[in-house]
This record gives structure tokens, C-alpha cells and sequence, in this order.
């Protein structure tokens, strides 16, 4: 039964990793792979001889001799609680893209190109890789990629010189998501599955993370696509005319709202969700009053008295611009390795895997570069059933290191670089020749240093 559940599992993540080659979209063959997961579990649950208990982190002792009914009743339970911790990330996610769709809707990121004066290509570069850096560690590295590439869009217009710019933003956006527990949707599930703390998540990953961007962009500097200068359009003026005047102060109250979030955490020590929603509201707030209209039982009324059915609203529209199937995906896959770690298959695997491998950093560093490969999120979903070390283990954040920046190394071993990649029409093989180098060197001299500073 546990060889037929790792042939399931394999073969998901297969079709997942190679969802442009059978053009299916990866929620598909998550979602799947999750149910099949749990119903073996449940038609096969007499048969087991292990299980493991997350919230104590170990193997239940005696379940080979519980009856069918206990295990059954213990299955529920551990379900239900991967159900709560999956959720948490779930309705986190939802908030913060919720917050950054309504920024969108007034137009508030357009802010940024007003401080973008210069035509030195080299001058532009660090600006766009510092701000990717920024901006990834307070709104995620995937939507700061597509804020970026939409500014870097309107202001240069030759297609090679963008394509360069574009692969820098995605290796800066990458190294900025990892060191902030709201940057990457790996770090996320470290931060709410209490494995990371915001504040040592800093202190440990802000160097590493730095070096990641800046030894890069720092040697891209001098290459020949960053020489000279590019023609700035001006801003057109229809789109002057349609920015709303409400952009720059629904962007600060945005990222303000976001960066709450782990300060609310410490203080009342609730899951981040709980702060998330409370910032959404906030944000929802102001957002209807600036869009003029009011809610109703059912719908939006505009305050001049146009019924508008809804469509009007800020907090519904931005609302049906969030990207489900992304959602979905984390759910079908963090509820499938559950089903591998209930049954003790990760805690066991790692036991293994120690014992080929003692050393821990290399075995990170491989899931670094295993992340440019297959998704990082199953990885790290993985490597949290795997070892057991306590919260803010020096472990634990150079898994958030590695599993953030080492997916740079390939356009598709990232969100960031997927998106980039449909946006721009990166090829795959022009990403490998020209960038992939950049990014590695990045990675490693990142690593590097957190295994030096670790020592102090």
C-alpha cells in the first residue's frame, strides 16, 4: 500500500513539473493527487503500521495495535488539523492578494514610475533590482515581478534590452521574497507553521539575501546589455487622465496594511490570517469610500443612487481578479504531502536520508537547486515532515534561503519567473544561457554567507 501511495505521488508531481508539456494546468493533477492520496489512506488505514502526529512531531506509539475504529477516528482528526493549518496559509494568501488587486484597481503602483527619471541603462537596472527587492518582501515576489515588468514595459521600449531587465527583476524579486515571512509562499508556510519567526527570519536571511541580488546585478553592471542610455516615453496622457487621484495613498495604505501583519501577530500572538483579514478590512474601507459607493444587503449602491449591481465596487472586483488556481494548487498539494506525512513517510525518509547524507546544508543546497526543477512549494511542504528541529532552527531559514532563491536558476523555477516568462516571452534556453550563471552565483555566495554568519 505505501509503494502504490509514492507511485501516486510521483507520478503527480511529474504531470505537475511538466504541466507546459501537457498543457494541464498543475491545480489539476494536485487536486487529484490529494484525493486519491487520502482515500488510499482511508480504505487502507487497517493495514498501516505508523502514524505520525504533527502537532507532536513524532510517531504515535502502539498504533499497529489500535483498533480499526480508533484509527479511523485518529484519521478524522489528523485531517481536520492539516485541513486548519492549510487553511491558515489559504485565507493569508487570499488577504494579501485581495490588498494588492485593490491597489491595482486605483492604479497606485503607477506611483513608482514617477520617481524613475534616469536613461542610464545602469542607474535603471539597480533601480528596478532594488525596487523587486523591496517590494517582494512586502506584497510577495510574484506580484511585485508583475508590477515591475508592467512599469519596465511602458518605459523601455527595444524587446532584447527588456528581456534582461526583466531576468534581473526575477532573480532580485526571488532573493527579496526569501528573507520576509510575507516575500514567497514558501517562507509563508515556515512563518504561519511556526517554524520561523519574523524577526530572526531578518536577522538571519537579510545578508544572505542581499548578496543574493547584489553580486548578480552588481556583475551584470558591466556586461554590454546594460551599457548606455534608452529613450524614456513620457507618461501618455489618456492614461494621466484615467489614473485615479486616489493611487498614491491606496498604495501606502496598502503596503502599511501588509507590513501590520506580522507586528499583529506579536503582539497578539493570533495565526497572521486573523491580521490579514483586519487589514483587508481596513483597506476595503477606504477603498469603497474612495470609489463612492456603499454596501447593501446584496449588492453595491452608488451613493449618487446608480444602482451598480456590484460591478463598481473595488473590493468585488478585485476580488474576481485573484488568481483561484493558484490557490487550489497549494491546497491540493500541501493536503497531499500531509497524506505522506501522516503516515510517516516524510519523518522516516528523512531518517533515511540523514544517514546518506549527514550533512544537512548540502541536502538543503539540493533542494535549492531542486527547486529551479519542480516547484518549490511541495518542496518545502516536504522538508516541514521532514526534519524536526525547533522553531527558528538555523535549518529552517536556510531552507527558506534556499528554496526562495534557488528557483532564480531556471525562468520556470518560479512563480516570479513563469510569470515573467508569459509576459515577456522569455525563452527557456536564452533564460539558460544568459541568466542562469547569474543566478547561481548569486545562490551559492548567498549560501555562503548564511553558513558563515550562522557561527556568530
Amino acid at each position: 500500500m505505501e509503494a502504490l501511495i509514492i507511485i501516486i505521488f510521483i507520478l503527480g508531481y511529474l504531470a505537475i513539473t511538466l504541466e507546459h508539456n501537457l498543457k494541464l494546468d498543475k491545480l489539476i493533477p494536485a487536486l487529484g493527487m490529494m484525493a486519491i492520496l487520502w482515500a488510499i489512506v482511508a480504505f487502507g488505514i487497517d493495514d498501516f503500521i505508523n502514524w505520525f502526529d504533527s502537532a507532536g512531531h513524532q510517531l504515535i506509539e502502539g498504533f499497529a495495535s489500535f483498533t480499526s475504529e480508533e484509527k479511523h477516528h485518529l484519521l478524522e482528526e489528523t485531517l481536520l488539523h492539516h485541513l486548519g493549518k492549510t487553511a491558515e496559509i489559504l485565507f493569508f494568501l487570499l488577504g494579501a492578494m485581495t490588498i494588492v488587486e485593490i491597489i491595482d484597481y486605483f492604479d497606485g503602483f503607477a506611483t513608482f514610475k514617477n520617481y524613475i527619471k534616469t536613461k542610464n541603462k545602469k542607474k535603471l537596472l539597480w533601480i528596478f533590482a532594488s525596487l523587486a527587492f523591496i517590494l517582494s518582501a512586502i506584497i510577495d515576489n510574484l506580484t511585485a515581478t508583475i508590477v515591475l515588468i508592467t512599469i519596465l514595459q511602458k518605459i523601455i521600449n527595444d524587446k532584447n534590452t527588456r528581456l534582461w531587465f526583466a531576468s534581473l527583476i526575477i532573480i532580485a524579486a526571488n532573493a527579496g521574497g526569501a528573507w520576509s515571512p510575507i516575500g514567497d509562499v514558501t517562507t509563508t508556510m515556515l512563518w504561519i507553521g511556526k517554524k520561523v519567526t519574523s524577526a530572526k527570519l531578518i536577522e538571519y536571511l537579510i545578508i544572505p539575501s542581499i548578496l543574493c541580488v547584489v553580486v548578480p546585478v552588481l556583475i551584470a553592471s558591466f556586461m554590454k546589455p546594460f551599457k548606455g542610455n534608452i529613450e524614456i516615453d513620457s507618461v501618455d496622457d489618456q492614461d494621466s487622465n484615467n489614473k485615479s487621484k486616489h493611487g498614491a495613498t491606496m498604495l501606502y495604505l496598502g503596503l502599511s496594511a501588509i507590513i501590520f501583519v506580522p507586528i499583529f501577530k506579536t503582539v497578539t500572538h493570533l495565526p497572521p490570517y486573523v491580521g490579514m483579514m483586519l487589514s483587508l478590512a481596513v483597506v476595503g474601507i477606504f477603498a469603497e469610500i474612495y470609489s463612492r459607493s456603499e454596501f447593501n444587503i446584496s449588492h453595491i449602491v452608488d451613493i449618487d443612487g446608480d444602482d451598480s449591481q456590484g460591478f463598481h465596487s473595488p473590493v468585488h472586483k478585485s476580488l474576481s481578479k485573484i488568481e483561484m488556481p493558484s490557490v487550489l494548487f497549494f491546497f491540493g498539494i500541501l493536503m497531499a504531502v500531509a497524506a505522506l506525512e501522516s503516515l510517516g513517510m516524510l519523518f522516516i525518509g528523512a531518517e533515511h536520508l540523514k544517514t546518506i547524507i549527514p550533512n544537512t546544508d548540502v541536502v538543503i543546497m539540493l533542494l535549492g537547486i531542486g527547486s529551479a526543477v519542480v516547484d518549490n512549494v511541495p518542496l518545502v511542504a516536504a522538508s516541514m515532515g521532514m526534519f524536526q528541529e525547533p522553531i527558528d532552527s538555523h535549518l529552517w531559514h536556510f531552507v527558506a534561503y534556499s528554496a526562495g532563491t534557488g528557483g532564480s536558476m531556471l525562468i520556470i523555477g518560479s512563480a516570479a519567473g513563469v510569470v515573467a516568462m508569459g509576459m515577456e516571452k522569455i525563452n527557456f534556453f536564452w533564460y539558460f544561457k544568459n541568466i542562469a550563471w547569474l543566478a547561481a552565483v548569486g545562490f551559492v555566495v548567498g549560501a555562503l554567507a548564511f553558513m558563515f554568519l550562522r557561527n556568530f
